[in-house]
């Protein structure tokens, strides 16, 4: 075995290992020592950490581990306690400030849009080479993989790791995060259907006869796991993306059993190939809106492990999925929203910000109107909702919200309690609704794939909470909040002595 690695000489956003360095110099990582049973243990003290937002849990003592075959890190994306570094684990990510906010990170995503992509660059080795199992000695049954929720259909050891496929041409490389679970000693399965970008290249694979070449990398610079969820358009390749976002080239390493690359630094990489034949039962697993239908699985592909390649020491990273605030939430609405955002901004429409509210499980996208633009327009409210609805329900980030909350410039789309004020006292049940049935829907939503109507199909709408004025002559009220009801000087006078006081401190 190779001498171990402390650190990793590239930054937080390029290595995961430094990435959880960086945790435990912000005060956001508790390391538990004793033993950690990766039976349901580890995924529920994970799931506790998410429901209040606590510190990551890196368990460095975990049952059935061997020869540092691995460690386990929990809600490497979730959210901090903090008001002010709410998104701190997201931000170390991208090379932002731990206090950086929602809006700060949502532009720093889409500048991208205007850069050129930096083509990853191949090395000789890296630290994940630093070990290996191959062929028959490896046995999937036996590792320390989680049991995320009781009744899951297996094993889960995919909840934040990133697949890797590319079309028989090489033209088109994807990363994606897809969940997988364990079936035998060397097989797996996973989330494989459409419209994803994984189905895509696996039917590629099919076109020509052959099973698809496949990696799996665990443990991957943060920034090429954030790229991995976003909602990148077709035959984009992630890499150079990650590139452009991090400003420098993603540093990859060649699988030894197919010609695939992966990160170099990544923790843990399972090589082999996704069946276009075999397929075999994946699920029930519970996913990013809290619910679990037990017995509910559907056939996948079978996915083959040739080789796993692994750092000493390494370290799975966990999502455990379920209610409030896991990485389906914290990252999949905000990468999502923030495609929604650039395609309103594309399509010159007159939007300011767009936000998933947390508290809808994030199926739902706030849109911050601009009044003036919108006045300019002279367009009705249901004008305005198909523009919108056009827009958004159309495209490939718009599948997973089935709702779509336009606002006025009062309210922050950013802060969940400002929304829900708007819904609730904005918006007139069914007069300012309008409903759209022929639009792909997301039938991972349960009342989509296990309520009324068609499982994919429709159950959308756009809800206007935008008083009628916002379309014609422009605000006429005033909010009677602390910060916008009362005077600045007041304000400050008070804030200037509130813990002096014997008031909790204000973020």
């Amino acid at each position: 075995m190779a001498p171990t690695r402390d650190r990793d000489p590239e930054p937080p956003h390029l290595s995961f290992r430094t990435f959880v360095d960086s945790l435990r110099d912000d005060n956001d990582l508790v390391e538990v020592n004793d033993p950690v049973d990766p039976n349901l243990e580890a995924a529920a003290i994970t799931r506790l950490v998410c429901e209040t937002n606590d510190k990551a849990p890196l368990f460095n003592n975990v049952l059935g581990a061997k020869n540092g075959f691995f460690r386990i890190l929990g809600a490497p994306a979730s959210l901090r306690q903090s008001k002010t570094q709410r998104f701190g684990r997201i931000a170390r990510h991208l090379a932002l400030s731990p206090d950086s906010s929602a809006s700060a990170i949502m532009e720093k995503l889409l500048s991208v849009g205007s850069q050129e992509l930096v083509d990853p660059v191949t090395v000789e080795s890296g630290p994940v080479k630093e070990n290996s199992i191959e062929g028959d000695d490896i046995d999937l049954t036996a590792i320390p993989a989680p049991m995320v929720h009781e009744t899951d259909g297996g094993k889960y050891i995919g909840t934040y790791g990133v697949n890797v496929l590319a079309t028989p041409d090489g033209q088109w490389v994807n990363l994606s995060i897809n969940r997988a679970m364990i079936v035998g000693k060397r097989t797996m399965t996973g989330a494989c259907y459409p419209p994803q970008h994984n189905w895509q290249i696996v039917n590629k694979w099919r076109e020509i006869g052959q099973d698809a070449p496949w990696a799996f990398a665990f443990g991957v610079p943060p920034a090429a796991a954030l790229v991995a969820a976003m909602p990148i358009p077709d035959g984009v390749s992630e890499a150079a993306y990650v590139g452009a976002l991090s400003g420098e080239p993603l540093k990859l390493v060649k699988c030894d059993t197919n010609d695939l690359y992966v990160p170099a630094n990544a923790e843990i990489v399972f090589e082999g190939t996704i069946s276009i034949t075999e397929q075999v039962p994946e699920g029930p697993y519970s996913e990013m809106h809290g619910v679990n239908f037990p017995g509910d699985s559907r056939m996948m592909p079978l996915f083959k492990v040739n080789k796993i390649s692994y750092r000493n020491n390494a370290i799975l990273p966990l999502s455990a999925t379920g209610r409030l605030t896991d990485e389906t939430q914290s990252l999949g609405g905000l990468l999502s929203a923030a495609e929604v955002l650039k395609l309103c901004r594309v399509a010159r429409l007159p939007i300011l910000q767009a936000s998933s509210p947390l508290i809808s499980q994030c199926t739902w996208v706030a849109l911050q109107v601009d009044g003036t633009r919108l006045r300019a327009m002279k367009v009705t409210p249901k004008e305005l909702a198909d523009l919108v609805a056009n827009v958004v329900f159309e495209s490939k980030a718009g599948v997973p919200f089935h709702r779509l909350l336009l606002v006025g410039e009062d309210i922050d789309v950013h802060n969940d309690a400002d929304i829900m004020w708007a819904f609730s006292t904005r918006c007139r049940p069914g007069l300012d609704e309008y409903p759209y049935e022929d639009v792909k829907g997301f039938a991972l939503i349960p009342y989509m794939a296990h309520g009324n109507g068609n499982p994919t199909k429709g159950g959308k709408v756009v809800c206007d909470a935008l008083f009628p004025v916002e379309y014609t002559t422009g605000r006429n009220w005033i909010n009677t909040s602390f910060r916008q009801g009362y005077p600045k000087p007041l304000q400050d006078k008070i804030l200037a002595c509130w813990e002096k006081r014997g008031f909790s401190q204000l973020d």
